[in-house]
């Protein structure tokens, strides 16, 4: 499966980015312009069942693990760097350990590493769909008082976008667990549903380098951003 990319910027490096569940590769817009004004290539996809991407009411972790990697084959990006979000990080973790994909240096940003799988699909569309619904303009700004006025017009379009049965395909297929390399950055807020202090102190003993946010959201780079570009001098120090 090929997915939509939006490509911006021109330069010998690049970066791609790799959104979270119900987002879209215009979640990352503030990143993305700072990234392509510093000279940088950028390449920001839409996952499966999201944006304008291809939906897949068959899909699993390890073929949307692979389309993000055919997807940059395809348009010839040799990345210097990947940061995934959330599910986005989960994919970039999974492409990486099964050989399917060089990130460059990778970023993941509060994604947890593994997913049971098996859950129930028609109970799990029903979350989605809920979910969807409620990421309205309205509601989010009610929700998420540290997005701007654009971060809400870009998550609601996004959440418009959003397909509940290739995520609900995702959530019903196998499981697995996939670590991050020595090496990797790990961004997470603090506190963190998805990497929790025992997690974050298994991840280091490990050789990944973590590096916390107090107080951010799970979309560290919106409630945060100042921070959020602070603690990755690899990514925005080039």
């Amino acid at each position: 499966m090929l997915l939509h990319a939006e490509t911006t910027g021109a330069g010998p490096e690049a970066v791609v980015l790799l959104h979270g569940m119900t987002g879209s590769a215009e979640s990352w817009w503030r990143i993305t312009g700072l990234l392509a004004d510093r000279g940088v290539r950028v390449a920001a996809l839409d996952l499966p069942g999201h944006g304008r991407s291809p939906r897949c009411p068959t899909m699993t972790v390890l073929d949307a693990a692979a389309s993000v990697a055919q997807t940059l084959d395809t348009l010839g990006v040799r990345p210097t760097v990947t940061l995934g979000h959330s599910f986005g990080g989960l994919l970039l973790a999974a492409a990486v350990a099964t050989g399917r994909f060089d990130p460059g240096f990778a970023v993941y940003v509060d994604a947890p590493f593994a997913t049971r799988g098996g859950h129930d699909r028609t109970e799990a569309q029903a979350e989605y769909v809920a979910d969807r619904d409620s990421r309205t303009m309205d509601r989010l700004r009610a929700d998420k008082p540290h997005y701007g006025e654009r971060d809400c017009q870009v998550e609601a379009l996004a959440a418009s976008r959003f397909d509940p049965a290739t995520a609900a395909a995702i959530a019903a297929g196998p499981g697995g667990s996939w670590p991050p390399r020595p090496g990797s950055v790990v961004v997470r807020a603090d506190p963190s549903h998805y990497v929790d202090d025992e997690t974050a102190a298994a991840l280091a003993s490990s050789g990944v380098k973590v590096r916390s946010i107090p107080g951010a959201a799970h979309s560290v780079w919106y409630s945060h951003f100042d921070a959020f570009v602070a603690a990755l001098p690899e990514v925005f120090d080039r």
